[in-house]
């Protein structure tokens, strides 16, 4: 087993944490009051009567008498006022208990210090009519409301807090409610709300989403989280996927993706179309695209982590929708006020359900058996294709706060996508069959601990496995193939935050990461047998300042990170990466930005022949042994301008990234050298810009980006030629408006299409001197594809099913003018010894609906 010594301690630090939490909620239990149900029976044997009443009606409240309080008349009377129960005397000896549905409260809202009582507030009973002002001392009386109803509370300046009527009946009288202020950042220049609602950009240049007031975007009725941060400057996927994001002309493998602190090493389901992700339990998404914190490790391009809700809640909480290729359903649950959980569930249809949706992603998905000769001549024979597919996933969050200021979290999330696909040549009488597994298991632990005002730390442990299995069989089950990609990795991660005083802060931490990758090949004939196991260590302590001077003219981080890295079989490595992010005012409504930072990573995805995984998950996990594949460094610099008035926004920004490290292997060539493994590198200049006018019902913005990305390989002729990512012009035009209850979006995106290499035309092309032929090319990336353009539409229409059940319809359409773009071209030769092109297409007019619900 990998990392067996890690997995021990790993094991004691998750059961510490169990036995702690386990520990705590015994002794509190120890603590807390009897049930009113045990207390009658205590009384029954101490005054010899009986009570009768409903278990339901009792069911979970308590009640702890005071000890002046000793007749049974004055402890049924005290029973009464308290929890608002009726008790009727029968005779000397029996007595009756009954609930009233129907019960009288009070309370009093005071602010969160609970110095300041709070007039003037709102206190609405959900799903009724009745609603109070709180008077000049806070207080408010409610009379003949439903045991069971919550109430909310709401007061301008305050976050709107809800409470259950049976939770102020347990605590008696008139108990206090305590407010929290809301702290909302006024209208700053350094912090940039743009596109449409719940995106923005931070001081520190990351971008914020947050999926709870998430607006609409071109294209996109639910709030896909990586297909919405494509809508951002200088982040796309020319493959028109979640699971190949190029961020400033990067590969998807050089992003680091985290959910909940863990690294995921799966993104997508169906090929990358839909993210992993379920949007409605995420809570909140940062993206870094330069000046990282120095608490964060691997990924060179660009870092995206995305966090689920971190605190309890006062209510249930919940919904559940569908579209045209699957359904989910997700809630948040409180089980006591210390206690709560979270979970999502999604699941596909498309093994039993057949949709316009369905269809367009699985045409664009098996695209490479549309197969023409060079000279554009189309294969005659007939092809009866079959599939089988289904995916889901699952994640889940239990919240136990300790006290106040420590709290412990707990999430887990499964990713699986199943496929059979079946391919009959009606012609020849063939049949292949393809066959995909691919699942992603996380778990993980944090601990968030305030220690004092100044000083708090946050402890993060989690195991992860990423599984890829893959047979194919081909010609009648004459050949066979089966693949095996596995990652298997554990981590610890503590960091700590002192603040120094009211202008500087200091941030430490260490981190351990231990990841071991399979990757396991059969073949039957001809016989080929392949297993490679690699495991590497890294040991990570990091530091960062930050400053942030009177009214934030002046904001800065600097710090470094100290990756000592050793693979176990081949090489031991120490690489200092130092971090810097500075943010300063140029004049009133413009700021600049300067960041730079130096990244490792020592995982890497190779790139499989085309015909293998159906040419679709065609990506395989391997670690950097410093010889055939070092470890992939990259240095990054960029200086940006903002300027924001009246909501009006230019932002623009430069930027240079160098990327040394790279395998031929890694990056998809399709040309002489995709085999040959060269390591080289890549370096990339570029500005982007982003203009965005918004109104209160409007949203209308232009971004455009520039990028000049080349290779450089020492051992290749030439040495330098365009990246295969090297998209020259990007260019984006949207807008979003509201009215009442109805949203709507429309967009266009244009981008120069991407290189590509010809093979030499005429007789030459082929070289009959080798066996099997190969094909003689064209210089690497001599050519370009036809320019891309698309265009999106969506609308969301909201509504109320009742006072606490809301819903929505949307409806989107991709690429409604239906153009056919060319997303790759590449060549191969055939059994009869011809050049065939295949060409892979963009999605074409694809439909979509949802409807949702939430309470």
């Amino acid at each position: 087993m990998l990392g067996t010594h890690y997995n021990k301690h790993l094991g004691l630090i998750l059961g510490f944490l169990f036995f702690v939490l386990c520990n705590t909620n015994a002794q509190e239990k120890q603590q807390s009051p009897p049930t009113l149900i045990s207390y009658l029976k205590t009384l029954e044997d101490r005054f010899d009567v009986k009570f009768s009443y409903i278990d339901q009606d009792l069911e979970g409240l308590t009640i702890k008498i005071p000890k002046n309080i000793n007749t049974l008349d004055e402890i049924l009377q005290y029973i009464e006022e308290t929890l608002r129960i009726e008790t009727e005397k029968l005779d000397n000896r029996y007595y009756t208990l009954s609930s009233n549905s129907q019960v009288h409260i009070c309370g009093v809202v005071l602010d969160n210090f609970a110095e300041n009582t709070v007039m003037g507030a709102t206190v609405e009973v959900l799903g009724t009519d009745i609603a109070k002002i709180t008077d000049d001392n806070g207080t408010f009386s409610l009379q003949n409301i439903p045991r069971d109803a919550s109430l909310q509370i709401r007061y301008l300046g305050y976050v709107t807090k809800y409470v259950k009527v049976e939770t102020l009946l347990q605590q008696g009288g008139c108990p206090k409610i305590l407010l929290a202020q809301y702290y909302e950042q006024l209208d700053e220049v350094f912090v940039y709300k743009y596109l449409t609602s719940g995106i923005i950009k931070e001081k520190d240049a990351s971008i914020t989403l947050n999926t709870a007031e998430f607006g609409i975007l071109p294209g996109l009725i639910e709030p896909d989280i990586l297909q919405t941060v494509q809508a951002l400057p200088g982040i796309k996927s020319i493959d028109e996927t979640v699971s190949d994001i190029n961020v400033r002309g990067g590969t998807n493998d050089q992003n680091l993706i985290l959910w909940n602190g863990i690294k995921m090493y799966q993104s997508g389901h169906f090929f990358g179309l839909i993210s992993a992700f379920n949007p409605y339990q995420t809570d909140k998404v940062t993206i870094y695209k330069n000046g990282t914190p120095a608490n964060f490790g691997d990924g060179v391009s660009s870092v995206i982590q995305m966090e689920t809700g971190n605190t309890i809640t006062d209510i249930w909480k919940g919904g559940a929708g569908f579209n045209l290729i699957s359904g989910d359903v997700f809630g948040e649950i409180p089980i006591t006020n210390k206690l709560g959980v979270q979970f999502s569930a999604r699941r596909s249809a498309t093994d039993f359900l057949s949709t316009p949706t369905y269809k367009q992603f699985i045409n664009r998905a098996f695209q490479d058996s549309e197969i023409t000769l060079q000279n554009n001549s189309t294969v005659d024979d007939e092809f009866i294709r079959d599939e089988d597919f289904f995916f889901y996933d699952f994640s889940g969050k239990i919240l136990y706060d300790l006290n106040e200021d420590h709290k412990i979290r707990l999430s887990a999330i499964h990713i699986k996508n199943n496929l059979k696909f079946e391919e009959t040549n009606v012609s020849a009488n063939e049949t292949n069959i393809s066959l995909l597994k691919q699942d992603n298991i996380s778990v993980g632990g944090q601990l968030q601990s305030n220690w004092t005002d100044k000083f708090s730390s946050h402890l993060n442990i989690y195991y992860s496995r990423y599984n890829l299995d893959a047979q194919n069989v081909f010609a009648n089950q004459v050949q066979q193939l089966f693949q095996n990609n596995q990652v298997t990795e554990n981590a610890l991660k503590l960091s700590t935050n002192y603040i120094l005083n009211d202008e500087f802060s200091w941030s430490n931490g260490y981190q351990y990461i231990e990841t071991g990758i399979k990757n396991f090949t059969e073949i039957n004939q001809p016989d080929f047998f392949s297993k490679v196991i690699e495991v590497a260590r890294i040991h990570a302590p990091y530091t960062e300042f930050g400053y942030s001077s009177f009214e934030n003219k002046f904001i800065g981080k600097i710090g470094a990170r100290f990756n000592f890295i050793e693979n176990l079989d081949t090489f031991k490595k120490l690489l200092i990466e130092p971090r810097i992010n500075l943010n300063f005012k140029l004049a009133n409504y413009l700021r600049a930005e300067v960041l730079g930072e130096f990244k490792s990573q020592t995982t890497n995805q190779i790139i499989d022949l085309e015909q293998n995984f159906l040419g679709i998950e065609k990506r395989r996990w391997i670690l950097s042994n410093d010889n055939t594949l070092p470890v992939t460094k990259s240095k990054q610099g960029s200086v940006g301008i903002n300027y924001e008035k009246n909501n009006f926004h230019v932002g623009v920004a430069g930027f240079y990234k160098s990327v040394d490290g790279i395998s031929t292997s890694t990056q998809g060539f399709q040309n002489p050298y995709q085999f040959s493994g060269e390591i080289g590198g890549y370096y990339v200049k570029g500005i982007e810009l982003l203009i965005n006018k918004k109104g209160d019902n409007y949203s209308t913005w232009l971004s455009y980006a520039y990028n000049k990305n080349d290779y450089t390989f020492d051992s290749i002729v030439p040495q330098s030629f365009p990246n295969n990512l090297d998209i020259r012009h990007t260019i984006t035009f949207a807008s979003t408006y509201t009215y009442k209850d109805l949203k709507l979006s429309i967009g266009l995106n244009y981008r120069t299409g991407k290189p590509f290499t010809e093979p030499v035309e005429g007789d030459e092309g082929l070289d009959q001197g080798y066996y099997p032929p190969r094909i003689n090319y064209q210089p690497p990336n001599s050519s370009r594809l036809p320019e891309y353009f698309r265009a999106d539409a969506s609308a969301i229409y909201n509504f109320q099913i009742s006072r606490t059940i809301r819903a929505n319809a949307g409806l989107s359409i991709l690429n409604f003018t239906d153009r056919k773009n060319t997303l790759n071209k590449y060549y191969r030769v055939n059994e009869d010894d011809e050049i065939e092109t295949i060409e892979n297409f963009s999605l074409g007019i694809t439909p979509n609906v949802s409807f949702r619900v939430s309470f």
